[in-house]
Formats: C-alpha cells, structure tokens, sequence
C-alpha cells in the first residue's frame, strides 16, 4: 500500500493530478492495473490516500509555539509548504468537499487547538481557522497557476511582465490610474507573492486579536450585525 500511495504521489509531483491514472501507477509498479484494486477501490480513493499522506509530512520541524498567534502562523507555514511541495494537493482540497483523512484532521485540530483557553466557542475557533487556511490558499492558488502558465507556455513571469509594460505604461500615462501609476516603479514587491501571503495573514490575526480582546472586555459575545442583509 505505501509503495502504491508513494508511487501516486510521485507521478502527481512531477506530471500534475492529470497525469496520474490506475494504469499509470501499475506500469511505474510493474504489476497490472486490476491488481491495484485490491488495495484501492477507485482513482479518487488512492488521492484521498495520497492527500492524507503529504498532510502527514513536515510535523516537526520547528517547536511548537505557546502563543496562539505564532502557532496559527505556523499552521499556515506548514500548510504553505505543503502546496509548494505537492502543488496538485490545492485542487484537491481547495473545495467544500476536501479529504478527511485522520492527517487532514490533525492539521485541522491543530490549527483550532492554537485558539484554545481564549473564550471562543468552537464554530468561531473554526472558522478562524479556515479564514487563515483560505489566505494561503488563495496565495498558493496564484502560485500554483504561476507553475503552471511557466510549464505550458514556457514564459516566465518575469517574461511576461516585461513584455507587457510598454503597453501598461502606455495605459497609465493617460492619468486615469493615479493609484496604479504609483506602482508601476515598485512591480517586483507587488508581485512578490510570499511577501503579499505572510502580509495578509497578520493583518488578519491583527483583526482576530482586535476580536478577542473585545469579547474579553465586554464579557460576551457581541451581536454582529448581518451585512448579506444589506446587499
């Protein structure tokens, strides 16, 4: 079984999802593809299986911290790291549907256990959980899809941006973009996407601390008013 889940993984690292195939692992085995049916049930199993593996890489390489803010922090390096590892685990968890291996879960546990002691109910210790998990999603997901324009089109970013300014700054000198002007002279930090994906998540740990804090003084849970009404 390992040897089965090791092999998948492999493929999908080197190839993407769309390569890995039940007849393609076999082959990489040397065994045939019905024989790997007594181990998986279905394609979809096996990524289940491999998803629930890489969930389990990388668990201790830096102590864990006491504060709640460094250690949720440390739940989205690690989930960073993994996407930059393992690239194809993003559309496969990135859904409402994900895997729910017991590593899957762990990290997930982890993340809520950072936020325990603090006087948050769990629906909101869960839900700032996935708000940090989303930051680095959506980090990976610019990532990811930068991996993949290089690998189809074999431009890189830095390629494409420059061959793209002349006609941006052709469109900013008309003085319509006062804001984007600004930056035309700054593009390397504005696309630097690690910079961005570590910026984001302390302000928005700035924002949970603010939440905290004002649950502990007023000794309850505040009404938040309900802005979907208003759209």
């Amino acid at each position: 079984m390992e040897r089965l889940v090791d092999t998948g993984i492999e493929i999908a690292d080197t190839e993407g999802l769309e390569a890995l195939s039940m007849r393609r692992v076999a082959a990489e085995l040397g065994v045939g593809t019905m024989s790997l049916y007594r181990y998986v049930t279905s394609k979809d199993a096996l990524i289940e299986l491999m998803v629930d593996r890489v969930h389990g890489e990388d668990k201790n390489l830096t102590p864990v911290p006491a504060d709640w803010r460094s250690r949720l922090e440390l739940s989205a390096l690690r989930e960073w790291r993994l996407y930059s590892r393992h690239p194809w685990v993003l559309q496969v968890i990135a859904t409402p549907q994900p895997p729910l291996g017991p590593n899957v879960l762990a990290d997930l546990e982890r993340a809520m256990g950072a936020l325990d002691g603090l006087g948050l109910d769990p629906v909101t210790m869960h839900w700032v959980s996935i708000a940090v998990s989303a930051q680095v999603q959506g980090a990976a997901l610019l990532r990811v899809s930068e991996w993949e324009a290089e690998r189809r089109t074999g431009v890189t970013t830095r390629q494409w941006r420059a061959a793209k300014m002349p006609m941006l700054a052709e469109i900013l000198e008309s003085g319509h973009f006062p804001m984007l002007s600004s930056l035309l002279e700054r593009q390397e930090e504005v696309a630097h996407i690690d910079e961005w994906l570590w910026f984001s998540i302390r302000r928005l740990l700035d924002g949970v601390a603010v939440f905290i804090e004002e649950r502990e003084n007023s000794g309850s849970a505040e009404h938040e008013p309900d802005l979907r009404k208003a759209l």
